[in-house]
């Protein structure tokens, strides 16, 4: 059901579109992510691999070798000049992604890896190193926010509570990942927190 007088419809942009009937208001979304059981904190795993295309498309990798130059392989990430290092690797949590998919496609997301890892500041502040298969990945210091994209394919109700201070902290959005180590990268590879800034 879509948020009382806003119609995403009316967004226009280049891409993937998402279905309004699947979007979830505000209460249905607060009720099932307090429903959702805690994610690993110290080590979870890669769930999909995801390269995005120049006009929207998405490619669903089998496996990835993230390089400290390029990012995932044959993301857009490495073909524009707009967002830097701190961009490269949109994250998300698997399971507040699919919960805020509501039955759409993950890849609608937007993002390069879902990972079952508790994604939030406490758990990953800025600086914190993981590994994901054979790479080392860095937290960067980038907001995850959402755009015009992400209202029309999730509703309003979805970007005005991730934007919620209340919730800030839960990062529904995700974050964003800076390769350090390059590796190769495979869905059900594990992902483990090697070091947290003191």
């Amino acid at each position: 059901m879509p948020e009382a007088g806003f119609d995403t419809t009316t967004l226009s942009f280049v891409g993937l579109r998402g279905d309004p009937t699947r979007h979830l208001t505000r209460d249905q979304l607060v009720a099932a992510l307090n429903d959702l059981p805690p994610a690993p904190r110290d080590e979870g795993s890669v769930t999909l691999i995801v390269a995005r295309g120049d006009v929207g498309e998405r490619r669903v990798l089998d496996e990835a070798m993230l390089t400290v130059e390029r990012g995932v392989p044959g993301d857009r990430w490495a073909r524009q000049d707009k967002y830097g290092p701190s961009y490269q690797i949109a994250t998300t949590n698997h399971a507040v992604a699919a919960l805020i998919a509501n039955g759409q496609p993950l890849e609608l997301h937007g993002d390069n890896l879902f990972l079952d890892l508790d994604l939030t500041p406490q758990n990953l502040p800025i600086g914190t190193e993981l590994t994901l298969g054979a790479a080392r990945l860095r937290v960067t210091p980038q907001a995850h926010n959402g755009c015009k994209k992400w209202v029309q394919r999730f509703g309003l109700a979805a970007m005005k509570l991730n934007m919620d201070p209340a919730w800030r902290d839960r990062r529904l959005r995700g974050i964003y990942l800076q390769v350090v180590e390059p590796g190769v990268v495979r869905p059900g590879d594990s992902v483990v927190v090697q070091s947290r800034p003191s």
